[in-house]
């Protein structure tokens, strides 16, 4: 594979342009992701009815999470691995495997065929957070790095959102294998995105490609980031990324992002998945209960501006932490028999304050690192994270074959959105200045 260079980028003009048109390839990155993870909530009640499978509750968490499994391993390599080889390029390659594997799920003849069709897309889809967040942070002003974060990961919230409703229109037709397939479509735009996509100046002078950089930064009117000099050093590359992101300096920030994001995947991806399955066997019908995972991923999605303009202008510990605490108590309060119109104000708050605190604190982290290591640090943050993100499932599997009720589902979670909050406030205040 050539080296991505300036040959490989049109002319992109001014950086107002740049920064709009990395948000967008980034935005339908992240879309694509979310119908991908989306998914499974969406047609998890039809697959439990499937006879010709016949899963248990608890099964049918285990291959929801088999997604999750592939995830860890892809957010860990492809982080390290954009350092290395280059952001633009990784993204790409992280929306070919898991549009692939998308098909590969919708054919699969058996739980086990699914399970591993699943586990290799969430390779890819594990890499691709990482390397969006890296490149929007990096394409945009100090001053508008939380909003255009929170608007350029809008597109996973609505990419759930999707899923849904793809769900209501093609369930009752094509089944849960159609709503599946529609997950290829992503491949259809994958030269576009790159046509559209510069590749990264810190990692081009990150590699020592200055010359490259150099005329990279002039097209598009840019300067070349000064990335600090190391001392010379006989540890291979990717050693040297590795010492930075677990610095003694680092410890605290990074045990209080790991946290935090563990609880915070944990919610998303089990109330993704079971929300659906939990307001049916409370006594709502099938349109009802993908109409409040519709309005949890919406709400997530316009709220997470939201939050983005708030955290640039108030810091993004208080806001991130006061929403994490907000949403945990909406959780707690859908365990009570509310009317439908409360809960859909409920569910909203609750996915303001998983998916869109999440996503927030996910830029904070890209950005409090120093840049030549922002989606590797990125990359092993969520990494950790998708152990959080697998046990969501899971656990909205044990306590839904537990037989102790369905409140204590929501109890559970709610618990878990408190000490994301009691991490995200103990998070210490980013470093003035990077080395």
């Amino acid at each position: 594979m050539n080296r991505v260079g300036i040959s490989d980028v049109p002319e992109l003009g001014p950086p107002s342009r740049v920064t709009a048109r990395v948000l967008f390839v980034c935005w339908l990155a992240i879309l694509f992701e979310g119908y991908d993870v989306g998914v499974m909530g969406a047609i998890l009640p039809a697959l439990a009815q499937d006879k010709a499978w016949s899963l248990t509750p608890l099964e049918l968490g285990m291959l929801s999470s088999y997604a999750m499994i592939g995830m860890f391993f892809g957010a860990l390599l492809v982080g390290m691995l954009s350092e290395l080889l280059g952001r633009r390029r990784m993204l790409l390659l992280c929306v070919l495997v898991f549009s692939l594997m998308m098909a590969g799920a919708a054919w699969a003849p058996t739980p086990a065929w699914f399970g591993f069709f699943r586990f290799v897309g969430g390779l890819g889809l594990g890499g691709v957070i990482p390397v969006a967040a890296a490149l929007t942070v990096e394409y945009s002003r100090a001053e508008r790095r939380s909003f255009n974060y929170g608007l350029m990961y809008s597109g996973y919230s609505l990419g759930i959102l999707c899923a849904a409703a793809a769900a209501i229109w093609l369930l009752p037709t094509q089944g849960w294998r159609g709503v599946i397939a529609v997950g290829v479509l992503p491949v259809l735009l994958l030269w576009p995105m790159a046509r559209m996509l510069p590749e990264s100046l810190e990692y081009l002078v990150g590699q020592g490609r200055t010359q490259e950089a150099t005329r990279l930064a002039t097209q598009l009117q840019m300067t070349v980031p000064e990335l600090p000099a190391q001392p010379v050093s006989q540890q291979p590359a990717w050693q040297q990324v590795l010492a930075e992101v677990f610095a003694r300096r680092h410890l605290r920030a990074t045990a209080c992002f790991w946290v935090a994001l563990f609880c915070g995947l944990l919610l998303i991806y089990g109330l993704n998945t079971w929300l659906p399955t939990i307001m049916r066997q409370s006594g709502y019908d099938l349109g009802s209960s993908l109409g409040l995972l519709i309005m949890f991923s919406l709400a997530s999605a316009l709220g997470g501006l939201f939050l983005g303009r708030a955290a640039d202008r108030f810091g993004v510990r208080a806001v991130v932490g006061v929403f994490y605490l907000v949403g945990a108590l909406a959780i707690f309060a859908l365990a009570a028999r509310n009317s439908m119109a409360l809960n859909y104000v409920l569910v909203a708050i609750a996915g303001l304050g998983s998916i869109g605190a999440s996503l927030i604190l996910t830029g904070h982290l890209a950005d409090y690192y120093p840049p030549r290591v922002r989606a590797a640090a990125t990359g092993w943050g969520l990494s950790f994270a998708r152990f959080g993100a697998m046990s969501g499932p899971l656990l909205g599997g044990y306590v839904a074959g537990s037989g102790i009720g369905q409140a204590w589902n929501f109890i559970a979670f709610a618990l878990v959105g408190l000490v994301a909050a009691v991490a995200v406030f103990l998070l210490p205040a980013r470093p003035a200045r990077l080395p």
